[in-house]
Order: C-alpha cells, then sequence, then structure tokens
C-alpha cells in the first residue's frame, strides 16, 4: 500500500505500546487496518454527505487519533481548521502523524503541525459529545474484529 499522510515518512519507527490489536506494530498498520474499516458511520455527521470512498478520512480524525493513542501512547493535538472546527493528529515520541490528513487533498500541504493545544478525549470537543464516543467505539470493535 502506498502512504500520503502526514508523517508516514517515519512512522514506522513508532512502535505499538501494547497488544491488544496483535496486527497493528506501527501507524502504518493502523491505516492499512482502518483503511478497511473507515465508512460514512463513522465519519462525523456534519461531514457524511461528503463522505466517499475516495475520501475514506473525510470526518474521522478525532477518533482516528484517540485510538491512535490508545495503541502507541503519545498526545492528541488540534488544530484550528477553515471552518471553525479543529483538526486531530497524533505526536509519540518526536514523530508526529496524521492518520487523516489525505481528507484535505491539495489543502493538507497548509495545514501546522506546530504550536496546536493538547487535546483531551473526555473534553466537550470530543467524548462528552456521546455519538462521537459511539463511533470511537465502532472503530475499535472493528478493529478487534480484524485483528
Amino acid at each position: 500500500m502506498s502512504y500520503n499522510f502526514y508523517g508516514w515518512q517515519t512512522a514506522g519507527e513508532v512502535k505499538a505500546k501494547n497488544s491488544i490489536y496483535r496486527g497493528v506494530v506501527t501507524p502504518l498498520d493502523l491505516y492499512d487496518a482502518l483503511s478497511a474499516i473507515w465508512c460514512a458511520d463513522t465519519c462525523a455527521p456534519r461531514m457524511r454527505k461528503e463522505w466517499t470512498e475516495e475520501n475514506r478520512t473525510l470526518g474521522q480524525c478525532s477518533i482516528t487519533a484517540f485510538l491512535a493513542q490508545d495503541i502507541f501512547g503519545g498526545l492528541v493535538y488540534a488544530m484550528p481548521t477553515d471552518n471553525g472546527g479543529v483538526h486531530c493528529y497524533n505526536e509519540v515520541d518526536g514523530h508526529i502523524f496524521d492518520l487523516t490528513s489525505e481528507q484535505f487533498g491539495e489543502k493538507a500541504d497548509t495545514l501546522c503541525y506546530e504550536g496546536n493545544q493538547i487535546q483531551e478525549r473526555e473534553s466537550q470537543e470530543h467524548f462528552g459529545k456521546e455519538e462521537k464516543r459511539q463511533r470511537y467505539e465502532y472503530l475499535k470493535k472493528q478493529l478487534l474484529i480484524l485483528y
């Protein structure tokens, strides 16, 4: 599989901190697995009408970043987006990777991965929203089925 997400070049150096998902050793493995799981049901509700199989990462950022944190540790950060929302990504042991950056297409080159806020999963922005927690749980369950 070819990779185009931000940080893919060094993501193979990041290793899982646990063996919950036996086949997921690096973020590259997680990306491969999630590529078969991401769907309109895991997409943020406000973006579902725009979700396509060609843009599988659309609306998947926070649930994906927190799942990656479960596996690899590290921190989840969020940068502001043009539409007033936030976009989440991971930092683990100095490695920054954003498994869902491809959703921005050509605009992905303009994303800024410096000076952003650390995110807490239980905040009102994230799992304080029941629908987001449910999408995250669904993603976890589907990944367990694969691995």
